[in-house]
């Protein structure tokens, strides 16, 4: 059950992204946010 929830939500997720950029330079401005939210969480954990 939770593993169909995670799915589930990864895949709105996805969606959301899809859905918020309008082109390849959009999606690689979000891309390149997530990876910098994903190595400041990094960072603050050691």
């Amino acid at each position: 059950m939770m593993k169909k929830l995670i799915a589930l939500m990864a895949l709105a997720g996805i969606v959301a992204a899809i859905a918020g950029c309008n082109t390849i330079e959009g999606a690689g401005k979000d891309v390149k946010a997530v990876g910098s939210a994903v190595e400041k969480a990094a960072q603050q954990a050691k």
